[in-house]
């Protein structure tokens, strides 16, 4: 039996696809199914890729501020840094070697005090960070170097202080002295600059000085660091590349490890949402699949007489499952052609289309960084995923076409006939 159907049988199928009198009910019902696959495919597209644009900024963001790899102590300090620094350059495709002390202080005005990350940093490694050196809304990354003591904070840390850049605060951390004990030593900085990356955590929370002025202010040795930050050209295949870093290394109680696992919760939570968004959406296609399959079972069981005509004439039983097979498979076909279409056209216009619904609710969201983060609907369009909406959607598509063909190859031309 031929599995592609004849012209005759093509024309005999999309006749049964126009509406009549007697059984339009029924094409306004296969018209609606269609409808139905190809908004459940361009929505399946649309909320995949914003949610790909959201992943994608949220990944941007945490590895502009960190290194892809990082390499840190079990306990105490990094001691003689640039020759780690050294030996980890050598392994291909490392792009940059970024030294970083870290301790958590006190910021303290005369009316408030507040938690302060602070970073010591070189001013060549900070200004190759783009997060922080292409979102510097006040002052200039030009006084890292110019000034005696000088610090760049998180824009909504400086706001929340009711500072601005020249001002002064002061830092207090606790330092260990030569004897073990534990102090306190406070230092003076000059606000010279303040960054906002539009994460909570790093425009509340961090701060950065000159790496050789956190040594010294902190009493960390001059080859000392608490870590060592490394960008590769790939950062997705970070994780494959710590195997060839930590072989590197040439002391033990060093710590190798990517930024999937330093960020392992966030990472799967964002990976277990796009499964469980995709197997959710895609419920959508599976009902208008089945609502294809009900309206052309509605369809066998009006065209009875026809069918039973065409096998006395002598249509066959492939033919039959063939006529049936090609008219309802061409609804989830077109549907989803359709949908795929309509959701990249939408996708393209996001932006603008973002714009519309913002004037039409209301005007501008108002509510900070993190509320415009969230409004402005980026998008990130992934091929594969696309091609695995169109897959799904196709098999569901053809295998509810597969009932009513069958149907109606079942039927009986004596039955349908006998009271004609």
């Amino acid at each position: 039996m031929s599995l592609f159907p004849t012209l005759p049988e093509r024309m005999i199928a999309m006749r049964y696809l126009r509406t009549r009198e007697k059984d339009g009910f029924i094409s306004f019902i296969a018209i609606f199914s269609l409808i139905g696959v190809a908004l459940g495919v361009a929505t399946l597209i649309v909320v995949l890729s914003v949610m790909n644009g959201f992943r994608g900024q949220l990944y941007d963001r945490i590895l502009g501020m960190n290194g892809h790899i990082q390499i840190a102590p079990e306990k105490g300090v990094i001691t003689d840094w640039e020759s780690v620094a050294e030996r980890v350059a050598r392994v291909p495709f490392v792009m940059a070697v970024t030294p970083v002390a870290e301790r958590q202080t006190m910021l303290t005005t005369e009316n408030a005090t507040r938690a302060l990350t602070l970073r010591g940093i070189r001013a060549e490694d900070l200004e190759r960070r783009e997060i922080i050196a292409q979102n510097i809304v006040s002052g200039s990354l030009a006084g890292f170097t110019d000034k005696n003591n000088p610090i760049v904070l998180g824009e909504r840390l400086r706001q929340g202080l009711g500072l601005r850049a020249g001002e002064q605060i002061r830092v207090v951390a606790y330092v260990r002295d030569d004897k073990g004990g534990v102090q306190t030593r406070s230092v003076t900085y000059e606000i010279v600059a303040s960054f906002l990356t539009r994460r909570f955590e790093f425009d509340n929370a961090l701060g950065f000085v000159p790496l050789d002025l956190f040594q010294e202010d902190f009493g960390l040795a001059e080859d000392a660091v608490t870590s060592i930050d490394i960008m590769v050209a790939d950062a997705a295949r970070a994780g494959e590349m710590v195997p060839q870093v930590r072989e590197q290394l040439d002391r033990e109680g060093l710590r190798v490890s990517d930024w999937r696992t330093r960020n392992a919760r966030l990472v799967g939570a964002l990976e277990l949402e796009r499964v469980m968004m995709f197997l959710i959406l895609g419920l959508i296609v599976l009902v208008a699949s089945m609502n294809v399959i009900a309206s052309f079972t509605m369809l066998v069981r009006t065209k009875g007489r026809g069918i039973a005509i065409l096998r006395t004439v002598g249509a066959t039983r492939g033919g039959v499952v063939r006529i049936f097979f090609l008219a309802s498979a061409s609804v989830g076909v077109v549907g989803t052609l359709a949908g795929a279409a309509l959701g990249l056209l939408i996708c393209a216009n996001m932006k603008p289309i973002g714009a519309l619904l913002t004037q039409i609710t209301g005007g501008p969201l108002r509510g900070g960084a993190e509320v415009e983060f969230l409004a402005t609907l980026p998008v990130r369009v992934q091929a594969g995923e696309v091609a695995a909406i169109l897959v799904l959607a196709l098999a569901l598509s053809l295998a509810a076409a597969i009932y009513p063909a069958r149907r109606a190859a079942r039927l009986d031309p004596v039955e349908a006939l006998r009271y004609e």
